[in-house]
């Protein structure tokens, strides 16, 4: 880890967070996180803090579904999924919001039961994923999926479920970078009772210390007080500066999180994945944002057995 945030005066704060498990990644899909403040006291007199989510406590997920207020998100991170030991779902345990609610499941779990040829089918109740070829099961696996909760934060709405449906499978990667959407820190901001900044490109935030905080190529740093040097934020670690956690500009290094989605991902489309998870222990559960996460061994089986253009039956 490359953090450059040299200081002869170093105050290490901790901030907990609830374990949430879910889907995605570090089960919030889940995950818990953590803040590290770093109170640092220039030379010039002027002291400043940095506080930095570590990588570790970041919640991950997929891309969410855009709109303009409300968004439906895809994903998997909710609650810690790490600290979620999961348990499966029994049948018997099936509750519906409403009358419609129930008959959409029933239309979704017929076409599940009458679809033909080789297709995936996911039993969101029960928590399970069927590979099927014509009559002849293949492959099941424990999964987990969302949380099927609500975030309200600055104005808008996401909601993160996994939705019932017939999907296909457009592209499979290995070794899968996660870009965190909005949602990842109006969480974060909401847990810890930070406020949420985006960060632009060609723009420099100046500090009540005086410190500039800017991008300088693909990396987001910062210029002390009296410096021109050019300081780059650790790479898995949040930004936080006076109580605001700041969005890195697309396209940059701390935008990306590497192993959050495991080592294979099988993309459904509107930011709905297939993937792995360092949280072994969530799945199972309901923790992820929307998508639909497998332990190690299932997804990369999935990864090197079904083809793009496979159907995804989702009930």
């Amino acid at each position: 880890m490359r953090n450059r945030l040299c200081s002869s005066t170093l105050l290490l704060l901790a901030l907990s967070t609830t374990a949430r498990g879910q889907n995605t990644g570090r089960a919030m899909d889940t995950s818990s996180a953590r803040a590290r403040a770093i109170a640092d006291s220039t030379a010039n007199g002027h002291s400043w803090f940095v506080s930095l989510l570590r990588k570790i406590a970041r919640k991950s997920d997929d891309l969410p579904v855009a709109s303009s207020d409300t968004t439906s998100v895809s994903g998997d991170s909710t609650a810690a999924a790490s600290d979620v030991v999961a348990t499966e779902a029994p049948v018997s345990a099936r509750a519906f919001k409403s009358k419609k609610d129930s008959l959409a499941w029933d239309r979704a779990r017929e076409s599940a039961e009458n679809s033909k040829g080789y297709r995936v089918v996911v039993d969101l109740f029960d928590k399970t994923l069927r590979v099927i070829d014509r009559e002849d099961t293949l492959r099941v696996a424990s999964v987990a999926t969302a949380r099927n909760e609500t975030l309200e934060f600055g104005g808008k709405v996401w909601n993160f479920i996994t939705p019932r449906g017939t999907r296909t499978v457009l592209r499979k990667e290995k070794d899968p970078v996660w870009t965190p959407p909005d949602w990842h820190f109006a969480e974060i901001a909401l847990e810890h009772g930070l406020k949420v900044q985006r960060l632009e490109r060609g723009s420099v935030v100046k500090l009540k210390s005086g410190t500039k905080l800017l991008t300088k190529g693909d990396e987001v740093g910062i210029i002390r007080p009296g410096s021109t040097e050019f300081e780059p934020m650790a790479l898995d670690e949040h930004i936080v500066f006076e109580n605001t956690i700041f969005i890195p500009p697309s396209g940059t290094k701390n935008r990306v999180i590497e192993g959050e989605l495991g080592h294979f991902r099988l993309d459904m489309g509107d930011g709905y994945l297939l993937h792995g998870t360092p949280y072994a222990r969530s799945i199972g559960a309901a923790v992820t944002h929307g998508c639909v996460r497998l332990r190690d061994e299932d997804i990369e089986w999935l990864y090197e057995n079904v083809p793009v253009g496979t159907k995804v039956y989702i009930f």
